[in-house]
């Protein structure tokens, strides 16, 4: 008995049926679908994320680019009271803000910096790690919170408050005779102990969270091979540290570079500092028509930190690596 062969359908009604057996299905695409998705494209800015920080890139601009570009200008600028007028390209101002009492100033300032920085990152770094390891967390978020203050406590204040407590009349002082012991608060050394209070507390707050990147399973690893804590230390922990000390170093650096209020307000011209010098020069209380020295000396400051951050980011990079 023949049966009858089974239609085969066209291709037309192949692809209204979704294609043959080897032929991937799709869905059917609404209409609305479409239509939503066209929408959201318009709407969508075309610039994308970039005008998303169009409004931090402008406050950026104003607030750092024009006073850095006025700085550049007046550095290579003759003063308004110079023989030859204002307005004349000059090199003069450069030269003469690393030289004599200025340059004393700027040496004075890197090594009052490189100094604090350095005490800051030893001594902050097992206080963090005290923290880090703490079991009592309302005692780790005292800590961070009193260093996150601190860290920020600085100026007319702080002085006030070391005068008050260590100065010639001060509390302690007085106590405990420190004055018969050659100590003085208005000196390199005393203000080097006003900055540590702020600089300590800063590398607390910033090596804390690399401290929190160390993983446990590495003790694990190098005290399952025998290795003391020295060891892990010294041949794990530090060498992963390394990056972030150095990164910490660099921004306590740059904090006690440009501080100026506190030692203003507390050892004035004793401590020769970049900061009090330009101030100096740009209120005429030395000589008159310095202003432009003062502009160069400012950019002095700016070449060393740009400095600074130069070596700042490619080590927050690498620490980043290691700890993310």
């Amino acid at each position: 008995m023949n049966t009858a062969p089974t239609p085969v359908p066209s291709s037309t009604a192949a692809e209204q049926l979704g294609g043959g057996a080897g032929a991937p299905r799709t869905a059917p695409s609404s209409p609305h679908a479409a239509k939503a998705a066209r929408r959201r494209s318009r709407l969508r800015p075309a610039g994308g994320p970039w005008l998303a920080t169009l409004p931090l890139l402008v406050f950026f601009a104003i607030s750092f680019g024009l006073p850095a570009v006025a700085i550049v200008i007046g550095a290579f600028t003759l003063s308004p009271d110079a023989p030859t007028g204002a307005g004349t390209f000059t090199t003069s101002n450069m030269t003469a803000s690393v030289q004599g009492a200025y340059w004393t100033a700027l040496l004075g300032s890197i090594k009052l910096s490189a100094l604090t920085a350095l005490i800051g990152t030893v001594v902050g770094l097992p206080l963090a790690q005290a923290v880090v390891t703490s079991r009592f967390r309302m005692m780790r978020e005292a800590v961070l919170s009193a260093s996150g203050v601190l860290a920020n406590f600085g100026g007319v204040p702080l002085a006030f408050a070391f005068v008050a407590t260590l100065g010639n009349a001060g509390e302690l002082t007085k106590t405990f005779k420190l004055t018969q012991h050659g100590w003085s608060l208005y000196t390199f050394t005393g203000l080097s102990v006003v900055y540590l209070y702020f600089l300590i507390p800063l590398m607390i707050i910033t090596i804390t969270p690399a401290l929190e990147g160390l993983r446990v399973q590495w003790r694990e690893a190098a005290n399952n091979n025998g290795a003391t804590n020295w060891q892990y230390w010294r041949h794990v922990a530090l060498p992963i540290l390394l990056p972030s000390l150095l990164g910490g170093y660099v921004m306590l650096f740059g904090s006690a570079f440009a501080a100026y209020a506190t030692a203003a307000a507390m050892v004035g011209a004793s401590v020769p500092l970049i900061p009090l010098h330009i101030a100096d020069a740009l209120s005429g209380n030395v000589l008159v028509g310095q202003g432009n020295v003062a502009l160069a000396l400012s950019l002095d400051m700016i070449v060393v930190a740009a400095l600074v951050m130069a070596v700042y980011l490619p080590l927050q990079r690498r620490s980043a690596r290691w700890l993310a």
